[in-house]
């Protein structure tokens, strides 16, 4: 069966299965992992201006394209002459039923069950031991976070953080002092690149906050790339403990 897919972590969690290059014919430019393996794929554009006639000309059997990522017009002019599976995936529930669908559709059931088996173990042993309210950004100028109804919102609730704009939705736009609350302020490193030198000028307002670059694919990056984030979120949990505890 030859694929093309529309997403990164889709990308991600095919190659994880156990699919080949002469499987996964197509994927975007932001389809980045694993590096020797997506490196041979034909790149089809990125996930919101995806070029169809290259797609066509790849005669895939299937596409697969998710939601929030890709663009709805451009996923449903795709329709038209192939099958489209579109995925959304909005909890750690949902992802599990990404990768159980995955598995069945490629015949790597057991593959799939393993990788969830070491998610759920993977977010059980990175568990926060005290009550911190945690502001996530995404984007600058203007400063974006994440609201309740998005996966990283999910993942930050799975290892014990609280996130202060949770009676938001989706991406909201916020202001240097609706941070006051948080008793923690994680600066993402996609989609906006967070550097520490942002971290300095969010110091000139909250001198004594806590304040840390964080990997946003360990958070937002579904499929199976949770299931090879253990130590990273160990280490984070760890560190973020150290602080409010000591």
């Amino acid at each position: 069966m030859k694929v093309v897919s529309l997403v990164p972590s889709i990308t991600e969690a095919l190659f994880d299965l156990g699919l080949t290059e002469n499987e996964v014919v197509g994927r975007t430019k932001f389809c980045i992992h694993p590096e020797e393996q997506v490196k041979n794929v034909a790149v089809i554009g990125g996930t919101k201006n995806i070029n169809i006639d290259k797609i066509k000309a790849l005669q895939p059997d299937l596409i697969l394209a998710n939601k929030e990522e890709n663009v709805k017009e451009q996923v449903e002019a795709l329709m038209d002459d192939h099958k489209v599976i579109v995925t959304n995936v909005e909890n750690i529930e949902d992802n599990y039923y990404l990768l159980k669908q995955l598995g069945n559709l490629f015949n790597k059931e057991d593959k799939a069950q393993l990788f969830n088996l070491k998610i759920y173990e993977v977010l059980n042993l990175a568990k926060i031991n005290v009550k911190i309210k945690a502001a996530y950004l995404i984007w600058k100028n203007p400063y974006m976070t994440i609201g309740s109804d998005t996966f990283i919102d999910k993942i930050l609730g799975e290892i014990g953080f609280e996130n202060v704009f949770k009676d938001r939705t989706r991406y909201p736009e916020i202001r240097t002092e609706d941070l006051a609350e948080a008793d923690l302020i994680m600066l993402s490193s996609e989609p906006f690149p967070f550097k520490e030198k942002h971290i300095e000028e969010l110091r000139e307002f909250y001198p004594d906050k806590k304040m840390m670059i964080v990997d946003g694919e360990a958070f937002s990056w579904y499929g199976t790339h949770i299931a090879k984030c253990g130590d990273y979120f160990k280490e984070l949990t760890a560190e973020v403990e150290q602080a409010f505890v000591s």
